[in-house]
């Protein structure tokens, strides 16, 4: 389905029924850029975001909005199918997640720290290192021309093959044949963060050098030519390269704990995604070289294989895209939230999230309260309305789930 918002320089097309006021409030501001490209696309799982919707789809001609692309630069999904069924499974499945927790740095510390459980210690295990080695001289080369870019942040290192925190998960599922899959999704961690929040900061003080009045300070942006934004291109470029090797690596050691505990190898080639839903690529569409900002959405150009997951204790996707030119080629993320974390807290309690996540081997206590399905919109819902830009492969069940 796909409904239309006429805004005051270009439009928006939706791909759902309903907007939240704020959420609509950001599509009209931009719809109010005079560098987009023919229109705005908004996926079905929108919400409010920092800078722009989650759920937006920016095509941009000459320019970048680094809040746009966000600071979770190049988070998004991972998943292979196993060489292993249902049946083969034991009847506790806490085993599993423990052992996935041990192989893979998650989470917080016991006392709210957010980085010593969630990051490795001064030495990388061989396998992070080597695929650090090889991503080091570019970002140091980049820190030369920015020096304040990597000031103190001596150990961006350290998150490289780890999940993270807050809606970042590792899963074990089962398809629609008992077939057993892994899925996880992360992203850059603390350094993309960092090279996010230094380029915001950088194109709001450009907007005021230059006095140019954006309808949001959180739209600010680099114009192309400029230095900036050809730092911004090659810094947001490195992020998204390392999003990719960090699920690359975070996959490989679930997989390698798994073996362990199963006591026989379970990885198969047979299907295996890894797809960025925050980031930004050149792309062709409607005859012109532009940007395209995907901020909570995934790339579905014509057989492309993508990743849409639902809320721990629901159900996720495997999709084909069928290449929908009017939403640039793209789909929703996820689900989308429907309340805000704070909100998810004080609404429901533990007993809820027990409920809510009966028949999944997870983490059931207040300190992941704020991901309970209940905060989420319905994925099947969300399925239907862009039943126009992808065509569902397989539907997956989570059996467990890691959280951040």
């Amino acid at each position: 389905m796909q409904q239309v918002f006429n805004g005051e320089k270009v439009h928006a097309k939706i791909w759902t029924d309903h907007v939240e006021e704020a959420a609509m409030k950001q599509i009209e501001s931009l719809c109010k850029l005079p560098f987009i490209h023919k229109h705005v696309a908004i996926m079905p799982d929108v919400h409010c975001g920092y800078g722009s919707t989650v759920g937006s789809v920016i095509p941009t001609k000459g320019a970048i909005i680094p809040a746009a692309v966000g600071v979770d630069i190049g988070c998004g999904m991972m998943a292979v199918q196993l060489d292993l069924n249902a049946s083969q499974l034991p009847d506790s499945l806490k085993e599993a997640r423990t052992a996935i927790e041990s192989a893979i740095p998650h989470g917080r510390t016991d006392n709210g720290g957010k980085n010593d459980r969630g990051a490795w210690g001064d030495k990388l295990p061989n396998d992070v290192a080597a695929e650090w080695d090889e991503m080091e001289d570019q970002l140091d080369r980049l820190g030369e021309r920015h020096p304040k870019l990597l000031k103190g942040h001596v150990n961006t290192f350290r998150h490289l093959g780890s999940l993270g925190t807050g809606n970042h998960f590792i899963e074990i599922c089962l398809d629609e044949t008992d077939t057993v899959w892994v899925m996880l999704h992360s992203g850059s961690r603390g350094i993309g963060n960092r090279i996010g929040s230094y380029f915001i900061s950088l194109a709001k003080e450009e907007m005021k050098r230059w006095f140019v009045n954006v309808p949001d300070v959180d739209l600010s942006y680099f114009t192309e030519g400029t230095e900036y934004f050809r730092d911004y291109v090659e810094a947001v470029g490195w992020a998204q390269n390392y999003a990719v090797k960090n699920r690359e690596l975070m996959m490989n050691r679930a997989l390698g704990a798994l073996a362990d505990v199963f006591g026989r190898n379970v990885y198969t080639h047979k299907k295996a995604v890894n797809c960025h839903h925050n980031y930004v690529e050149r792309e062709n569409h409607f005859g012109a070289n532009i940007f395209v900002t995907r901020k909570g959405a995934v790339r579905a150009r014509k057989g492309d294989l993508g990743i849409i997951p639902g809320s721990m204790g629901t159900r996720s996707y495997i999709v084909e895209g069928l290449g929908n030119k009017d939403s640039f080629c793209s789909c929703s993320h996820g689900a989308g939230r429907v309340m805000s974390r704070t909100k998810a807290r004080h609404t429901f309690t533990v007993d809820d999230l027990e409920k809510q996540t009966k028949g999944v081997e997870c983490r059931k206590d207040a300190d992941v309260l704020d991901e309970i399905p209940g905060a989420y919109k319905d994925i099947d819902q969300v399925m239907a309305f862009q039943a126009d830009l992808v065509k569902p492969l397989h539907t997956l069940r989570q059996i467990v789930c890691v959280k951040g």
